[in-house]
């Protein structure tokens, strides 16, 4: 539930909301996904959070990522660190969590919802930490992928739930419209 008078920041773990769309079948434009919470309430913040590697998967991320700095978005990046695994696969690792939950520490004392688009479980405590100081918890996530991108305690311990499947009509690009998100 939303209210119009409330102040309201988004706060997107990039790689766990692109994986759960993805599983979904779609992808974001995250221009729409913007509107559509700027109508929920005053919206102070929307941020996006992703490690950046420069590898050949992570340069696709890049455009996305300089649009969103220009059109409304609080981006946090962090360098990821490439290294061989034992098959002699190039992997990637690196997160943002820890920024993540700092960035929402910072901002919670201004906030009344904070929207959290993630399943992992390692944010839970952080529900708990907004709940205590007052400030209710919503979590963006699915349970219609197969297996589910949402950790059980990390529905459990939000205040709401939003299907991300249910956003689809509102936040979904759409086919070639020229658009740049």
């Amino acid at each position: 539930m939303f209210y119009k008078d409330e102040n309201l920041a988004l706060f997107i773990d990039g790689p766990n909301f692109y994986s759960t769309a993805r599983a979904l079948n779609f992808d974001v434009d995250y221009k729409r996904l913007l509107e559509a919470f700027q109508t929920k309430g005053r919206l102070l913040r929307a941020s996006y959070f992703t490690p950046l590697a420069d590898t050949d998967d992570h340069v696709a991320i890049r455009p996305l990522v300089d649009w969103m700095q220009y059109n409304g978005w609080n981006v946090v990046t962090k360098p990821a660190k490439v290294f061989e695994g034992e098959d002699g696969r190039k992997r990637i690792k690196g997160n943002t969590d820890i920024e993540m939950t700092v960035e929402v520490m910072k901002l919670a004392p201004a906030i009344a919802h904070a929207v959290l688009f993630t399943g992992n479980r390692d944010f839970a405590p952080l529900v708990g930490f907004l709940q205590e100081r007052g400030t209710r918890v919503t979590v963006v996530s699915s349970i219609r992928t197969q297996p589910p991108m949402v950790a059980d305690d990390l529905r459990r311990a939000a205040d709401a739930f939003v299907e991300l499947d249910t956003l689809r009509d509102a936040i979904a690009r759409k086919a070639r419209d020229g658009a740049a998100a």
